[in-house]
């Protein structure tokens, strides 16, 4: 299992002869509701090369930050598509040819490689959005991924995991709470799937925002803080900052 950052919430996973490229955002700039004013990334980067094939695409919401459709514009229409019901919608309309709506508690067979299983993720107005448990058959691997850090307690039946992709801090509005929740759920995921390592994800990457949002979000929590949590319950888990661009090898499979 190979794994690397791409910035934000996109993520290139690779497991042996498999390149699933997830929520990709490559190209432009990230900007909701057609609002710069509001809130904007620019990468100051560019994102490290893909592999020329791609296999599949997984996308986790429907919210530009995930389906970011400039970048899905520029990829080939071909791909097969995984995604929520809501991100399906966006593939769908940019004219992707094989898109499958994967709603919650439903599961979808890859080429009988990997099984991923949707489960309740980030509430995202009046919709929930998904969650992954990705299991490779062989060798057995399995990967939980939920962008936002809202877990659900239905993913304790799939304990334990092998790495956590999670928010580890969390990103506040006032009166609205936190919008990324990862100071509290990446400790939750350690104690529920016992995984190797949690891997930080949603706030990383060399990207500049602005916007006037930017002035209200707090930011709540850290690496360390996490650690000293995990250290002080007796957990074994690994938090690893991934770095842009610098592939993490998992190889080590459970007994």
């Amino acid at each position: 299992m190979q794994l690397t950052y791409l910035g934000a919430n996109s993520w290139l996973w690779q497991w042996e002869n498999l390149n699933i490229l997830v929520d990709p955002w490559l190209v432009d700039d990230l900007v909701f509701l057609n609002w710069p004013w509001l809130f904007r990334g620019t990468r100051q980067v560019d994102p490290p090369a893909l592999p020329e094939r791609i296999d599949l695409i997984l996308l986790s919401q429907g919210l530009e930050d995930h389906a970011h459709k400039p970048t899905l514009k520029t990829l080939n229409k071909s791909i097969p598509v995984v995604a929520s019901p809501n991100a399906a919608e966006v593939a769908t309309d940019l004219g992707f040819e094989d898109v499958t709506a994967l709603p919650q508690g439903e599961s979808y067979t890859f080429q009988d490689q990997l099984e991923i299983r949707a489960l309740p993720g980030a509430p995202v107005g009046l919709d929930t959005e998904n969650a992954y448990v990705v299991t490779a058959l062989t060798p057995q691997q399995r990967l939980y991924y939920e962008p936002h850090g809202f877990p659900s307690e239905e993913v304790k039946q799939y304990s334990p995991v092998d790495v956590v992709i999670n928010p580890i801090v969390n990103l506040e509005l006032p009166l609205a709470g936190p919008i990324i929740n990862g100071k509290d759920s990446a400790f939750q995921l350690a104690q529920w799937l016992q995984p190797q390592a949690i891997l930080a994800t949603a706030a990383g990457g060399e990207i500049n925002y602005q916007g006037a949002l930017l002035s209200l979000l707090k930011t709540d929590g850290s690496a360390d803080e996490t650690r000293s949590r995990l250290q002080q319950a007796n957990v074994a888990t690994e938090i690893i900052e991934p770095q842009q661009g610098e592939p993490i090898s998992l190889l080590e499979t459970r007994p």
